[in-house]
Formats: structure tokens, C-alpha cells, sequence
């Protein structure tokens, strides 16, 4: 067998886990297709999350049916303003032997795990925050002048309320931008809100098992990086992203006129991992163009930041993006 065909057969093996994985969430996490999708593109790529959304839309429970499908150890924080830095990553206690002579022992904090959920990170203070930041960059934290790593694979899974703001203290763009994806958790339809009522107003428990376990999610992330990616694809992430820069020589005047700075190179980087999961999702070897427009609004909304006219005049990032990334990817497949 060749490499290529051995590429192959693994792409194929790892899809078909993938769709079990995925409808055994969907059990639980009703109705919200697209953001069971965006919430595994984070993990495949090896990156972490922020889920934007109103309480009570399920984004706790998708987190727990996520740890345990993909076998990951899973620990819940949530984020207050009194929370101390030493309360997520453990700190030293001194401790007396039965000798009578006294050691310090290290007691690990929730960040020592697989997986985190961070409850409303942007409720916690800056020094807090930097903490948790940093161990998602780093992957370890330093402790008494020791450094200690953490969990293999390591991912955060955090969560913002849009509309309440009172006493939160929002995440600084650079620390933005360490979230792979941004991820939004919209209201349920009709339809299924009637679906989540009687799922979950009733006897009948959705049964989750674990479909992957921390070395076959490790496997995975590194298939994905051996993904082929076109060069018109890599062309298009390069176009995008660049066109959101205001002085840019490519930018439209739209983005001139109405943003205050743009996305760098970690979101075209991001672009390049993301397409990849969601055309592994997809059952393709390979992402397209239209890969790059549906991941386009995830990857940008937390790295760019419009002027203060074009918030005077209503307009959203999203709204931005949408019309951007349409109009760049229609000259580029047309071209």
C-alpha cells in the first residue's frame, strides 16, 4: 500500500468514527448541528474554544457529552470575580510527617486534565484570566519555580455571556486570539425546542460511550495536519484574511472605512487547520472553497475590531465578514 492510499484509508477510518461521535452528541445537544461541528473542528485541530451564548442553551451539557464521547477527563471552572489564579492551576501546602518533619506537596488545580470548561472566563479578573491564558498557550504552568505539564491532549472549552456585562472584565484582544475558534450558540428554532422539551422533560436518558480515547485524538489531530491542501485553497485563506487588514493594499474600501485593525497570521493559520477538520467532517480529502467561507465567520469575529462609525451606524463584524468573504471567494472560484 502507498502512502497516499494509507492517507486514504485513515481519512476514511477516522470520518466514519467522527459521524458516530457527532450523533451520539447531537442525542444530547439537540438541533444545534453546526455547533457540534465547530466544537469538534476545535478539538481535531488541537485548539481551544470560546462558546458565545445566552445561559440556558445547553453549552454546559454539550461540553460533558463531549468529554465523554471523545474519553477525554474533563473538569468544570466556573469563573467568578474572587477566583484566584491559584484556585485553577493548585498551588503548595505544607505538610507535617508522621516523623514530625514538614515537606511542601503540590495539590494540582482543575487545569490538570484533558479537557476544561471554563464557565464565563470574562467574569474572572485579568490576573485570573492570564493564568488560564498562558496554560493554554504553554501547555504547563509554573508553580514555586517549577515548571508542571499539563494533560495530553489539553483543551479549554470557555463560555461569554453577550449581553451581560455588568462586573466582567472582557478577555484583551491578544488573548482573543489564542481561541482556535469562536463559536456561536444561537436560540433554538421552534421545532426543536419542542424536540428539546420532550427529550428532556421525560424518562428516557440519551446513553453516551466513550467513541475515542486521548491517543486516538492525538492520532487524529496528526492526520489532520497531513492533509493535502490546494493551492487555491491556501491562496484563498491568504486573500481572506489579508482583506480584512485596513492598511492592507488588498483590503475593499468597505474594510477601510469600517474597521479599526484586522486578523493576523495566527487566523490564517487557524483557517488552514479548521478547513481541514471540517472537510475531514464532511467525508473529503481535501477542503474547498466552500470550507473556507462557512469557517471564515469563527476563525475572524475575535481577531478584528470595527471603528467606532460603523458601531454608530449598526453594523456588526459578522455582517462585515459575510459580505467580505462572499465577494472574495466569488472572484476567486470564478477566476
Amino acid at each position: 500500500m502507498t502512502k497516499a492510499d494509507l492517507l486514504i484509508t485513515q481519512i476514511e477510518d477516522l470520518s466514519k468514527k467522527l459521524d458516530q461521535s457527532r450523533n451520539m452528541i447531537r442525542e444530547v445537544f439537540i438541533g444545534q448541528d453546526r455547533v457540534v461541528d465547530l466544537v469538534l473542528i476545535t478539538l481535531l485541530c488541537g485548539g481551544h474554544g470560546v462558546l458565545v451564548g445566552l445561559p440556558g442553551l445547553g453549552k454546559t451539557r454539550l461540553v460533558e457529552a463531549l468529554s465523554t464521547v471523545m474519553g477525554l477527563h474533563g473538569n468544570r471552572v466556573q469563573f467568578t470575580p474572587d477566583l484566584m489564579p491559584t484556585d485553577i492551576l493548585g498551588s503548595e501546602v505544607l505538610e507535617t510527617g508522621s516523623d514530625g518533619g514538614r515537606s511542601f506537596r503540590f495539590v494540582k488545580g482543575p487545569v490538570f486534565c484533558e479537557l476544561l470548561m471554563a464557565d464565563e472566563i470574562n467574569r474572572a479578573s485579568p490576573r485570573t484570566q492570564s493564568a488560564l491564558l498562558q496554560a493554554m498557550q504553554e501547555k504547563f504552568v509554573t508553580v514555586a519555580g517549577k515548571n508542571r505539564p499539563l494533560g495530553t491532549p489539553f483543551h479549554v472549552l470557555a463560555t461569554q455571556n453577550p449581553i451581560e456585562q455588568e462586573g466582567t472584565y472582557p478577555l484583551p484582544e491578544a488573548q482573543l486570539d489564542r481561541f482556535l475558534l469562536e463559536i456561536q450558540v444561537p436560540y433554538p428554532d421552534r421545532a426543536t425546542e419542542r424536540e428539546i422539551l420532550l427529550a428532556t422533560t421525560g424518562n428516557k436518558v440519551a446513553a453516551l460511550s466513550a467513541v475515542f480515547n486521548p491517543g486516538q485524538l492525538l492520532a487524529a489531530q496528526t492526520l489532520i495536519r497531513r492533509m493535502p491542501v490546494g493551492d487555491a485553497v491556501v491562496e484563498l485563506i491568504l486573500d481572506l484574511v489579508r482583506a480584512f487588514r485596513p492598511d492592507d493594499s488588498s483590503a475593499t474600501s468597505v474594510v477601510r472605512d469600517n474597521m479599526r485593525w484586522g486578523p493576523g497570521p495566527r487566523a490564517a493559520q487557524a483557517l488552514m487547520l479548521a478547513v481541514r477538520a471540517q472537510a475531514l467532517l464532511r467525508g473529503a480529502f481535501a477542503p474547498s472553497a466552500v470550507d473556507v467561507a462557512e469557517l471564515a465567520p469563527a476563525v475572524l469575529n475575535h481577531r478584528m475590531a470595527l471603528g467606532f462609525g460603523a458601531r454608530a451606524r449598526g453594523m456588526t463584524q459578522l455582517e462585515l465578514i459575510s459580505e467580505v468573504t462572499e465577494m472574495i471567494v466569488c472572484e476567486k472560484v470564478g477566476a
